[in-house]
């Protein structure tokens, strides 16, 4: 039986998936209606940000499983890299 993952990954290429990553912080703030959260992943110096309607608890210390995809942000003029979650579930 495929998971969404294996059905997410088949249609986009450019999609990664990783299991049990440990996040070492996680930030949330608002920006208009909508959540803005930022993981930081052990092993990793990359943020990976996502959007939600709601708060969340805090995943600090939890394991998750990412599926993801890399792209780059501007930030006061400098060019930076990111990692925009498409789907994140806690193991």
């Amino acid at each position: 039986m495929k998971s969404p993952v294996d059905d997410l990954l088949k249609t986009h290429r450019d999609l990664t998936h990783s299991d049990m990553k440990k996040v070492t912080s996680h930030v949330q703030r608002e920006s208009g209606d909508w959540i803005i959260n930022t993981l930081l992943i052990e092993g990793t110096d990359v943020p990976f940000k996502y959007k939600r309607k709601k708060r969340y608890k805090s995943l600090v210390g939890k394991r998750v499983n990412l599926t993801y995809y890399s792209d780059t942000e501007s930030v006061a003029g400098i060019d930076m890299d990111v990692m925009r979650v498409v789907r994140i579930k806690v193991s």
